[in-house]
């Protein structure tokens, strides 16, 4: 059983890339969706750099159980304002579990590097910082194959109803009012981590091989 102060510990670890890792992601939708044409984020205050913002409560508390998976509040789209909603909503989906992916891959490439160099000679400041982006790798990774499950209101079923013909997408959609219950159930059961956790240490390993 880890006391206190193991636990204060891990989560001053934790709190940083989870925070960060958020707010890049649904920043990354808000932006893409700007650039679209569309400025309800930005009318709504959630084209913003505060993680408090974009924090939801119940995905929050899975990050940092699982310290794989979560989810954030959405951002949100009006694809009224798009030339080719059903197109440009697919990109808006993307871009945030693009935006983890880059910024795993930049944390990998920054610990590597520093690795090299400073771990055996770094102190109490330095090996912090290298955990964090450890674990920055780690949550990245995992908030971007999550939210890329096709399952309303995920990031993945945005993509899928984009490439569905405009009838089964319309059906899919109805869908939406359950799909969150049902992440609850898989998260909860442990389906999504059967189903995801190995494609996450692979993506894992494939970044850092046998960094810590």
């Amino acid at each position: 059983m880890m006391d206190f102060a193991s636990i204060i510990q891990r989560l001053a670890i934790l709190t940083p890339p989870i925070l960060l890792a958020v707010t890049v992601h649904e920043m990354a939708h808000g932006w893409v969706a700007y650039r679209l044409g569309d400025p309800t984020a930005k009318l709504m205050g959630r084209f913003s750099l505060n993680p408090v913002r974009h924090l939801d409560p119940v995905g929050t508390m899975v990050f940092f159980l699982t310290q794989t998976i979560g989810w954030a509040r959405p951002v949100p789209v009006n694809p009224s304002y798009f030339k080719n909603p059903r197109n440009d909503m697919v990109w808006v989906a993307l871009a945030g579990p693009g935006a983890n992916i880059l910024l795993a891959v930049l944390s990998a490439v920054l610990l590597r590097q520093v690795l090299g160099s400073f771990w055996e000679t770094s102190g109490f400041f330095m090996r912090p910082l290298l955990y964090m982006a450890y674990v920055s790798v780690q949550i990245n990774i995992g908030l971007a194959v999550f939210n890329l499950l096709p399952i309303p209101p995920l990031d993945g079923s945005k993509v899928l109803m984009g490439i569905l013909p405009p009838a089964l997408a319309s059906s899919f959609e109805s869908f939406e009012r359950y799909g969150f219950l049902l992440i609850l159930v898989l998260v909860f059961t442990g389906v999504t981590g059967r189903i995801i956790v190995p494609l996450i240490l692979y993506m894992n390993k494939l970044l850092l091989g046998t960094v810590l």
